[in-house]
């Protein structure tokens, strides 16, 4: 676990791989993916030609991979009407590609920018996300994290209630989009190796890069936690 993982520190950003099989995978330096969500202030311009200025020094390839689909019902399942959601996830998700690509040219890196909506052709992209669809009906204990990870985003937004059936089924919905690169980005992209990080461990990481059995992530697959060094309590 974390625990037995060194950090991993250069320049202005640190690295925890999640296992020792995940630091292994991230020595090999083949190919880092990065996840970015609309209306997360976190993805900055600066802050993503920062840590694509760390990354091209430490990995052969990168990519920048950002949600575009069900995002407008994800604002729909928040209290927006349909209209509004539709302009709202406009707005966000050209925002955020505007800050990535304006990233990539201020980094002077070649990482690739990719909406995950254009992997909805992709054989290997539709077969994991079945599997994960698959697993969020058949697997209580991957469905229950599943529902931890969207109450951790939704909750503060939804009430003292916590979120409702509606935010629940979008917030699955989403999560189907995102996970299969966390299970098998390498299948995905066509790569030897590949590390999928965020700024903070998420909910889903302990399950899929320890169990033994159901949906986990290939052993070709790593997670690492990513961080500026100056700002780790960013969300």
């Amino acid at each position: 676990m974390v625990s037995s993982v060194p950090t991993i520190t250069m320049a202005e950003f640190e690295a925890i791989p999640f296992t020792v099989n995940c630091s292994v995978v991230y020595d090999k330096g083949e190919h880092l993916l990065v996840g970015a969500s609309p209306g997360n202030g976190y993805f900055t311009r600066d802050r993503v030609a920062a840590l694509l200025r760390w990354a091209r020094r430490r990995f052969d390839s990168v990519d920048v991979v950002y949600a575009d689909r069900e995002v407008d019902a994800m604002f729909v399942a928040l209290g927006y009407d349909p209209d509004r959601a539709r302009r709202r996830a406009t707005k966000d998700i050209r925002a955020l590609r505007r800050r990535i690509l304006q990233g990539i040219e201020l980094s002077g890196s070649d990482a690739r920018c990719t909406a995950l909506s254009e992997f909805e052709g992709d054989s290997a992209y539709l077969s994991l996300r079945a599997d994960v669809e698959r697993a969020m009906r058949t697997d209580p204990e991957f469905t229950e994290v599943c529902q931890k990870t969207i109450r951790r985003f939704l909750l503060p937004r939804s009430g003292e209630k916590g979120p409702t059936d509606a935010q629940m089924e979008a917030g699955m919905r989403y999560l189907a989009r995102e996970v299969p690169f966390f299970v098998d980005t390498p299948a995905i992209l066509g790569v030897g190796s590949s590390v999928s990080c965020y700024h903070v461990e998420m909910p889903l990481t302990p399950l899929l890069f320890t169990r033994t059995s159901g949906l986990r992530a290939a052993d070709s697959q790593a997670y690492a936690t990513v961080r500026p060094l100056l700002d780790k309590e960013v969300h």
